[in-house]
């Protein structure tokens, strides 16, 4: 029965204590899930897990045995296979290419069996039961596909434990229930799963056990999954209690339209479509995935090409034919993919918060003001609770959630008239 052994794990960034001596156990034939708040330190662990990153202390023991992982390919070869909350996929390449990625079948004189490596390719795809041709480029396809070929290539290696990173945040019912069933799977093989997840329904439903994790510190394991509630597991992951976690005040809505789309069409949308918003009105779109609810925000946005219909904002019929049209006319977007479409990876919090609103708080229309920097950026900081050492942090150097934060700080503080938000 497989065991997985993390003891006195600490990782340190400039800055940021990530991990402060975590010590954890995982079992075989077991779902254990890892919650905690953004920045608790989850994906970090499985960093280290996947020889991403080396602690700065502490040991990995497999059934007994002592590892210390340099690179992804000591993970692999170790049995540990990794899916990760950023995809890690090559867009240019196909599906099959991507799944296979450094393990392509060989034919006696040396060259890529590429025949081999489709059927390959599809006969994994068929186990998790996506219709995804093995043949197309990974750009072409949606997000929800992209984490599903992340799966499969995962399910490739024949690992020994698993770990799923937040694997369910662009994915529909049908592709969680999909998801469930395998890792239900892999739990009656004997496989030691990891789960983590922000969704504690998830976590009650799929889980045998639960640890969590609070500020880079390990605060509890439970193990009896049938009495623990879900507001003493909230409790334990914010330190508190919490008497209303979503606290949702109505407000009326506004008589005057905002946004006005009449007859719009843009790339990769096959019908016109209409529709009107409200000041104040929150205005939900749902559909399966590549229904076109992505496309159509880019394409209001200017991301995509608009082919016909007519936009209005306040009223105003305008013409959007870049985001920068769409952000000085107060439309913002907070993509899906914020990893390649929302942060600039390697600039500051305070430049990725402030990048947008800046250009109506130059001094002489030219000049950056650095006490409005400061002071926006703080400010931002503190009403979100980015957890961040500071406004100076590298911003890939965040979790996930943060750096979503601080997507959603550049465009309140903004000139906002509407808020596009996907996923």
């Amino acid at each position: 029965m497989n065991r997985l052994e993390l003891t006195g794990i600490s990782k340190s960034f400039p800055g940021v204590k990530a991990l402060d001596s975590i010590d954890v156990t995982f079992n075989g034939g077991t779902v254990g899930g890892l919650v905690g708040e953004n920045g608790a330190g989850k994906s970090t662990l499985l960093k280290i897990l996947s020889g991403a990153y080396t602690p700065d202390e502490g040991t990995i023991t497999i059934n007994g045995q002592g590892h210390a992982f340099k690179s992804t390919s000591d993970a692999l070869n170790a049995g540990i296979a990794v899916i990760y909350q950023e995809l890690n996929l090559v867009p240019e390449m196909t599906v099959a290419e991507n799944m296979l990625l450094g393990h392509y079948p060989k034919k006696k004189s040396g060259l890529i069996d590429f025949n081999a490596l489709y059927a390959t390719a599809t006969k994994h795809l068929e186990y998790i039961m996506e219709n995804i041709d093995p043949h197309v480029k990974v750009k072409t396809l949606p997000i929800a596909q992209r984490q599903m070929i992340e799966i499969a290539k995962a399910l490739l290696y024949n690992a020994s434990i698993i770990a799923f990173d937040e694997p369910t945040s662009s994915l529909s019912q049908k592709e969680i229930t999909n998801l469930f069933r395998i890792i239900r799977a892999l739990r009656e093989q004997g496989k030691t799963v990891i789960y983590v997840s922000h969704r504690l329904e998830e976590v009650f439903e799929l889980c045998d056990s639960v640890t969590v994790f609070r500020d880079g510190k390990f605060v509890e394991k439970f193990t009896d999954m049938e009495k623990l509630t879900q507001d003493v597991l909230v409790n334990r992951m914010v330190g508190r209690d919490i008497s209303d976690i979503y606290n949702y005040q109505g407000r009326p809505i506004g008589t005057s339209t905002v946004l006005s789309v009449e007859n719009f069409l843009c790339t990769n949308i096959r019908e016109p479509i209409s529709f009107s918003l409200r000041k104040g009105e929150i205005l939900g779109f749902f559909g399966l995935v590549g229904a076109g609810r992505t496309e159509l925000m880019k394409g209001i946005f200017g991301a995509t090409r608009q082919l016909e219909g007519t936009v209005k904002v306040n009223g105003e019929e305008v013409q959007i034919r870049k985001p920068g049209d769409a952000i000085k006319r107060g439309v913002a977007f907070l993509p899906e993919d914020r990893k390649d479409e929302g942060i600039i990876p390697v600039r500051s919090v305070e430049e990725n918060i402030n990048i947008s609103s800046r250009r109506n708080n130059l001094k002489c229309k030219f000049f950056l003001k650095p006490h409005w920097e400061r002071e926006n950026a703080e400010s931002f900081i503190q009403k979100l609770s980015i957890k961040s050492p500071s406004r100076h942090q590298i911003i890939q150097n965040l979790s996930g959630g943060n750096q979503q934060k601080a997507i959603l700080a550049r465009w309140l503080g903004d000139k906002l008239t509407v808020l596009i938000m996907d996923e």
